[in-house]
């Protein structure tokens, strides 16, 4: 009796060990993974306070009206105009020629691995895709400029060697992975249950696709166009390299255009004197590239919550 009392006590005692070991390395986790989100936000708040504190000096010695009403942006001359649109033009701009190329390709490829590919096919044909997104952006965007752009050249003759469409066309082909690997998820996670449904009620493939699965993916969807949106609109390389240096108002994709993140790009090589209004401008161009795309999230979640509702 002495004897199995003392080993029930020592298997006691070394199940405690365990379990005090087991609970000390769970909270070293759990304060790692604490340590880790308290960091991010920092980090955040920190870049936001940046930005905040330098775009307030540079309007200290920049009127409001002058930089959102002005139709110049020319802050490294000596006649300084300090209109942002030029950028903002350059920016939506090629995203837009981006998405034009990325959705309707990135869908339509979605929706064949999802609901028409074979297993074998999807395991093989999907990970081929997702190699674009592995491509440095440098190569695209030299790929835009002395390939692609004297290739346009033989049909649009009057294309300029630094234009708005080419990089555009390549951000669109470097984004298309991202929408169809992440509407391919969407759209394969939507239940059998409801397909089956619809072929009950005598819909057919196409029908069933279109009028029920990609409505019910709508969320899944809209995350990618957003995703790949944001993408663009903070793409570097491509439109350093291809789109031109040259701050244009204009919407005509055959011109040259700078992009926001084009004129950062130059600012940031070093040439510019710290504290001077030419040094200010970079952060300011970051501040509104930041408030862009913080309100292309916001329209995102808008859209998604309006269309659950409305379901």
């Amino acid at each position: 009796m002495g004897g199995e009392t003392t080993g029930r006590g020592r298997l006691d005692v070394a199940d405690m060990r365990r379990r005090v070991g087991a609970h000390a390395r769970e909270r070293v986790i759990e304060l790692l993974l604490t340590a880790c989100g308290v960091v991010s936000i920092v980090t955040t708040v920190a870049i936001l306070g940046v930005l905040v504190f330098e775009t307030a000096s540079f309007f200290a010695e920049v009127s409001l009206a002058e930089f959102l009403l002005d139709t110049r942006w020319t802050p490294l001359f000596v006649d300084k105009h300090f209109g942002i649109w030029p950028l903002v033009a350059g920016t939506v701009l090629t995203s837009a020629i981006a998405i034009g190329v990325a959705l309707p390709f990135g869908l339509l490829a979605a929706i064949y691995l999802s609901e028409f590919a074979t297993p074998r096919a999807r395991s093989l044909l999907k990970p081929a895709l997702e190699v674009l997104a592995g491509v440095p952006t440098i190569v695209y965007g030299y790929f835009a400029l002395v390939v692609l752009t004297p290739l346009l050249q033989r049909f649009i003759p009057d294309l300029a060697g630094f234009n708005a469409l080419s990089p555009g066309i390549i951000m669109g082909i470097m984004i298309m992975p991202m929408i169809c690997s992440l509407s391919e998820d969407a759209i394969f996670a939507v239940p059998e249950s409801m397909r089956e449904g619809a072929y009950a009620l005598g819909a057919g493939k196409l029908q069933t696709v279109f009028r029920v699965v990609l409505p019910t993916a709508f969320s899944g969807i809209a995350a990618s166009v957003i995703l790949a949106i944001s993408r663009a609109v903070g793409e570097t390389m491509i439109v350093a390299i291809a789109a031109g240096q040259q701050p244009n108002l204009t919407a005509n994709p055959r011109e040259s255009v700078e992009t926001m993140t084009t004129y950062m790009v130059q600012i940031g090589l070093g040439d510019t004197p710290t504290g001077t209004i030419e040094y200010k401008t970079l952060f300011v161009v970051g501040a509104s590239l930041f408030v862009m795309t913080f309100a292309i999230n916001l329209l995102s979640q808008r859209l998604s919550r309006r269309f659950r509702e409305g379901r």
